[in-house]
């Protein structure tokens, strides 16, 4: 069966969906019983961005939202706060896409690490201003430090497991128009 574009376009969406659901399956399954252990790696944001860098239709803004939102409720952060923050930064990203676009992986790499710790120094500066209470700096820092080496291997698994490249010059979208 041949595939058009929008079909391809809303298969992509639904893979994005299913692959969060791992990812939400991964960070809630119990790997230890042993406390104070380093953090691992924020996958979501690392998946989110690197689909909002290299195919910025497949993952719109009510999408982001909503995964990520069902995120904050199963780790029970506060609702709202870490998704507003995740939409504004790839927003910030789907901006630069098409500048991107012909850039190298490193560029890439960077300007997603510094959007990764604008949103660590803003959730945690919220976090601040309501007094509420929060791991330690050097932890979330560990954390964060982990996510921005895990980039590299979620866009690879983008790239080369799903199928989620930067756009080929001439290449259009589901409506005929370049991307």
């Amino acid at each position: 069966m041949v595939r058009g574009p929008l079909a391809d376009l809303w298969f992509r969406r639904v893979v994005f969906v299913f692959v969060a659901i791992f990812l939400f399956y991964l960070r809630l399954l119990p790997l230890g019983s042993v406390a104070g252990q380093w953090p691992g790696p924020d996958l979501m944001l690392c998946l989110v961005l690197a689909w909002v860098v290299r195919r910025p239709e497949y993952v719109p803004v009510w999408l982001i939202a909503g995964v990520i939102l069902m995120e904050d409720m199963l780790l029970q952060r506060p609702p709202g706060l870490w998704t507003a923050l995740v939409v504004v930064a790839s927003e910030f990203l789907r901006g630069r896409a098409a500048l991107m676009r012909e850039l190298n992986f490193a560029v890439e790499w960077f300007q997603a690490a510094l959007a990764m710790l604008a949103l660590l120094l803003v959730y945690r500066f919220v976090f601040i201003l309501t007094l509420m209470p929060q791991p330690g700096f050097g932890y979330a820092m560990i954390q964060m430090g982990a996510t921005i080496l895990a980039y590299p291997v979620m866009a690879w698994i983008s790239r080369h497991v799903l199928g989620v490249h930067k756009p080929a010059a001439g290449e259009v979208d589901a409506r005929g128009r370049r991307l």
